[in-house]
């Protein structure tokens, strides 16, 4: 399924949830983020914290993939592990 939109994920959210059973109070909980946190993330709020998002994605058992946006092309491989590397030494550099 693609996301374009927060309300796209806020719906994709909401679905998973009722398809578990699963009240806003008892995913907010598990989640660590307030229920009313929670209702305005599912409403497609734009300016939800990344890091509340992925803990109810995890709660919710979702998972986000990334891909290039060029169907045309081929995927370049991404090596996360070089990209994690550079992003340490930089910051190494930089204290």
């Amino acid at each position: 399924m693609e996301i374009h939109t927060p309300l796209d994920l806020g719906a994709v959210t909401r679905g998973r949830r009722r398809a578990l059973g699963l009240s806003q109070a008892k995913v907010a909980e598990a989640a660590g983020v307030s229920r009313p946190w929670l209702a305005q993330f599912e409403s497609g709020k734009p300016t939800v914290e990344l890091g509340r998002v992925l803990a109810v994605l995890a709660t919710l058992e979702l998972h986000l993939d990334v891909r290039t946006g060029n169907a045309t092309l081929p995927e370049a491989e991404l090596d996360l592990d070089a990209l994690m590397e550079d992003y340490n030494r930089e910051q190494h550099e930089r204290d």
